[in-house]
């Protein structure tokens, strides 16, 4: 039995497996089998595929092949989902097939099932899958992802049945849920796209975007370090005595001069720069230490 169709010269180098030619037809390039014809080999292939020793050249030949074949179902799945704002095409087509590999893998032909019906949810699956973990902007617990899916179609639903914005006391009435769990919800769905900093804020008289969230943000404020180094050097001020925590006070509290220390203590002025390097040598130790 043989089964060949035209295919490009790169695809000519692929070697049939023994037995595809004996029990199997050979089929070169699975993605050019017409949709009709693909309907009848994925029936042959399934039934060879299940008495195949996995991991022989026949069974990897057989998988590819249907693989192969099906792809058009990923492609039909996936059209679905051209719209969804993220993920690039490309990268669903490759979720989706995996769902038919599953699909292919755990099919069975004594359910009397078509193989379409079959692996259709099994790839619209793998893609939702897809679409609900990976395109989250933050990370969010499964329960919240899910969440947010219903509380979607329920504010769709109640919007329409009382006529304006339902409130959270009336979701969580509609869903059996308390305020709270509506509340965790609704915050978590803000985590399912990430808004620009270019964005504009809002509206302003002259029509246009108006001030972008990036220059309403505020800034860093210097004094906060100023803070932290005063906060993390009290402890160590108080291991200073009476006399090292005046001369402290003096120099950088009133900017006083090493001279005009001095002339306070009646003491000279190099003995006021030794105490002073004294001081500060125990308060930088400190400060280490903690």
């Amino acid at each position: 039995m043989t089964y060949s169709v035209n295919v490009p010269e790169a695809t000519a180098s692929r070697t049939a497996p023994a037995e595809a030619t004996e029990d199997l037809p050979w089929i070169e390039d699975g993605a050019d089998v017409a949709p009709r014809d693909a309907r009848e080999l994925t029936k042959l292939f399934l039934d060879r595929l299940q008495s195949l020793e996995e991991g022989t050249r026949e069974y990897q030949y057989a998988r590819n092949t249907l693989i192969e074949m099906n792809l058009s179902l990923v492609n039909f799945a996936a059209r679905r989902f051209r719209n969804r704002g993220s993920g690039d095409m490309e990268d669903i087509v490759q979720v989706g097939t995996i769902g038919l590999i599953k699909a292919i893998d755990r099919f069975d032909l004594s359910r009397e099932v078509e193989f379409t019906s079959f692996a259709i949810p099994y790839i619209v699956g793998e893609i939702k899958r897809f679409f609900r973990d990976a395109t989250w902007a933050v990370h969010v617990p499964r329960r919240l992802q899910e969440l947010r899916v219903t509380l979607a179609r329920a504010k769709e639903t109640l919007s329409a049945t009382l006529g304006h914005p339902p409130t959270v006391k009336d979701l969580a009435a509609h869903l059996e849920l308390t305020e709270d769990e509506v509340v965790e919800g609704l915050v978590a769905a803000n985590g399912y796209v990430a808004g620009s900093i270019d964005t504009p804020g809002n509206e302003d008289d002259s029509g246009d975007g108006g001030m972008t969230y990036a220059e309403t943000m505020g800034e860093v404020d210097p004094a906060l370090d100023l803070f932290e180094n005063l906060h993390a050097l009290g402890p160590a001020m108080q291991q200073l005595d009476e006399r090292e925590r005046a001369i402290i006070e003096m120099r950088f509290g009133q900017e006083m001069t090493q001279a005009e220390i001095g002339r306070e203590l009646k003491v000279s002025q190099m003995q006021v720069s030794r105490l002073l390097s004294r001081i500060l040598g125990k308060l930088r130790a400190g400060l280490l230490s903690t």
